[in-house]
């Protein structure tokens, strides 16, 4: 048996119960399939994955009382304890990180190449975060001559957590791990293209120890179950990935509750490529970080910045790559790219092709979807662009790079700086001063110098701009989920200002 008909055969096996039971909503410990539901389908062929309980604001509701109800036992147990938990967790998803996979695959169109460590990654979260819980409400000792100061911090209460559809296991483990290690319980809406892993994560939450209403799971679409979580007054905090329009929206319909928000958004991130760098090791770089995961990433290196003297040898060996990049049916393992994660997106980055046409840039490789069933598009690129351009502009989130050439350093950073996003950059050069004053004045949350997205899980994640707001990683996250307190006690008979005597 071939690689793929294995995965295809363990695939069937485990969706079985989701085609009989389909998806449901988990509040409180308990299922509910929903008044109404909806159908997912998978990218790959367009066929029915299963039905979906479609939340609505009662299912939203039962949710956040459910996830208010738990809070003050899940706070108030000990560090310790919640680390066992999580840990559990990480064990858990490391048993069934095949079929978390095979789900994520099927249900989202990435290559399984890519997915094969997603759930490993997720495991790594929530481990990281499990041994930062004993510690979590730890603050500091801040004297003065007069007063002794000793700050502390407590979990925020709910918090409602909105997940995207682009690996959406593993973002989903970002966010909920260290809320839960915070003491915050959870309501989490995933995304409704790509409910799959988001129920299998709830499962193994439940099965480790968890107590009922500490996390609940509501699936739904963005203007029901979406707006009714970020309406929700006993919902306290926002966690969202996904689109800047819709983080403009959830902020929109917080406000009357004043809920705190968390947002990591769009982004049409730089690599910039000078003449000094090792350009076969920047070719990788630029090549992954942009056809990888289906170029549906929102740290892509969407925008390629190469300086003028070596611009035509960087796109000749670029424009070879791309065409040789392995489009395919993602359970492959030979597969690089596989299909968009629906029709609406898929037209999305198809209109771009034309739209390059009509600005007056050059289709150098792709540019057109591949024939048969599924939302598979060619790898592409676009070259003779410029900054003013919409392909330079706006965030397509899709296999399409757009190659802009600079003179000098100046050039390269108005040219990077010039967009309304913030997230990353990518510098390659072999100057070490440059690489210096570039990174300190690029407009950017994350940037990596001769190198891809690397993350480190202590460091601050996040983007400036429209970008996001706040940083994931490390303590970061504990800045969202918490809430901060300092308490003064008097050391002795300071003097104290006397009014009316």
């Amino acid at each position: 048996m071939t690689d793929l008909a294995s995965h295809l055969a363990k695939l069937g096996t485990h969706l079985a119960r989701f085609r009989e039971t389909g998806i449901l909503n988990l509040i409180d410990g308990k299922d509910f399939e929903g008044l109404e539901t909806f159908e997912t389908h998978s990218p790959v062929d367009e066929s029915l994955i299963c039905k979906v309980a479609k939340g609505m604001t009662s299912d939203v509701d039962a949710a956040a009382k459910a996830a208010k109800g738990a809070f003050p036992a899940w706070a108030g147990m000990s560090g310790a304890e919640r680390k066992k938990i999580l840990h559990k967790i990480a064990d858990l998803i490391v048993e069934r990180a095949e079929e978390i996979a095979l789900c994520e695959c099927w249900d989202t169109g990435q290559a399984y190449r890519f997915m094969s460590k997603a759930a490993l990654r997720g495991a790594e979260n929530f481990r990281y975060y499990a041994d930062l819980a004993p510690g979590a409400r730890d603050g500091q000792s801040l004297p003065t001559n007069d007063h002794m100061n000793v700050t502390s911090r407590s979990p925020i209460g709910p918090v409602g957590v909105i997940t995207p559809w682009n690996t959406p296991f593993m973002l989903s483990t970002w966010k909920i791990a260290p809320a839960l290690a915070a003491g915050c319980t959870i309501v989490h809406k995933p995304a409704e293209f790509s409910p799959l892993t988001a129920r299998i994560l709830a499962e193994i939450a439940h099965e480790a120890g968890l107590p009922p209403g500490v996390w609940n799971l509501v699936n739904g679409m963005g203007e029901d179950a979406g707006r009714a979580l970020t309406q929700h007054p006993d919902i306290k905090a926002i966690a969202f990935v996904g689109e800047s329009r819709t983080g403009s929206m959830i902020m929109k319909q917080g406000a009357d509750t004043l809920k705190r928000c968390h947002f990591e958004l769009g982004g049409k991130n730089p690599v910039v490529v000078f003449d000094d760098a090792d350009l076969e090791r920047a070719l990788d770089a630029t090549i992954f970080m942009i056809y990888s995961l289906n170029g549906e990433r929102c740290t892509s290196s969407s925008r390629l910045l190469v300086q003028d003297t070596i611009a035509d040898a960087f796109e000749r060996r670029l424009i070879e790559r791309v065409n040789n990049i392995r489009v395919g049916h993602p359970l492959d393992p030979t597969t690089e790219v596989g299909p968009l994660i629906h029709k609406v997106h898929y037209d999305k980055v198809c209109s771009y092709f034309e739209v390059a046409r009509q600005d007056g840039a050059t289709v150098a490789a792709g540019g057109t979807a591949q024939e048969g069933k599924g939302w598979f598009v060619k790898p592409t690129l676009f070259t003779h662009a410029t900054s003013s351009m919409r392909i330079s502009q706006e965030e397509i989130f899709g296999p399409v790079l757009t190659s802009i050439r600079f003179k000098d350093e100046d050039e390269a950073l108005r040219i990077a700086n010039d967009v309304d996003y913030g997230l990353t950059g990518y510098v390659w050069t072999n100057d070490v001063s440059r690489a210096l004053r570039f990174s300190d004045a690029l407009d950017a949350g994350m940037i990596w110098v001769n190198s891809e997205n690397v993350r480190h899980l202590p460091t601050p994640f996040g983007g400036t701009k429209a970008s996001g707001i706040g940083r994931d990683g490390g303590q970061w996250s504990f800045d969202f989920y918490m809430e901060q307190k300092n308490v003064a006690f008097a050391l002795g008979q300071h003097k104290i200002a006397r009014l009316g005597t």
